[in-house]
């Protein structure tokens, strides 16, 4: 199960949420069968693009060294 706060990738488009496959977010929120996240995704500057519900599966931890 993945923690709050944890960095996630996104791995799969989310087109009605002007997401891609990819793209890192923060979990704020893990509901109780740590099955379902709630990931929001900001831009550069802080603005919050979205903050939806994923499946585990949509998501993955970021790997060490990912970032750059």
């Amino acid at each position: 199960m993945i923690a709050e706060h944890a960095m996630v990738v996104l791995n799969n488009d989310k087109p009605a949420s002007g997401l891609l496959a990819g793209d890192v977010g923060a979990v704020v929120h893990v509901y109780a069968s740590g099955c379902t996240y709630e990931v929001e995704f900001v831009d550069g500057d802080g603005t919050t693009v979205a903050c939806i519900s994923l499946d585990a599966k949509e998501v993955r931890m970021i790997d060490r060294g990912e970032l750059r």
